[in-house]
């Protein structure tokens, strides 16, 4: 069970029959506002509510790694494109839809909604 708490930690709670296990995985700063798994559960990404992405990945146990920075629009939401685990796709507030390259961020289409968006 991976959740997180409001100063930005990313916690896993390793569950077996009565017993639990509680570890830190990554302390990024800022509140997150998601946690989304791939397809396959190699990649969780991390959502911030300034809106910022990271990527986290549970077997390597390393730091999570910011994929996008919140610029002129926070990024409301995002998740990946499938199959695979190659691309995710996020929308900002302003109503802008965008598919990134997981490796290095690399944006690769966008489209403007001409819309703010709400999550509800």
């Amino acid at each position: 069970l991976y959740f997180s708490a409001q100063e930005g930690i990313l916690f896993f709670c390793h569950i077996k029959d009565l017993q639990y296990e509680m570890k830190i995985c990554a302390d990024i700063l800022q509140p997150i506002s998601s946690l989304i798994f791939s397809p396959d559960y190699t990649i969780l990404l991390l959502v911030t509510e300034q809106g910022t992405v990271y990527t986290y990945k549970p077997a390597h146990s390393g730091e999570a790694v910011k994929l996008l920075d919140a610029c002129s629009s926070c990024f409301l939401a995002a998740d990946f494109l499938t199959p695979g685990n190659k691309y995710c796709v996020s929308v900002t507030i302003s109503g802008e839809v965008q598919v990134w390259f997981l490796d290095d961020g690399t944006c690769l289409s966008k489209l403007n909604l001409d819309i703010e968006v709400h999550i509800t």
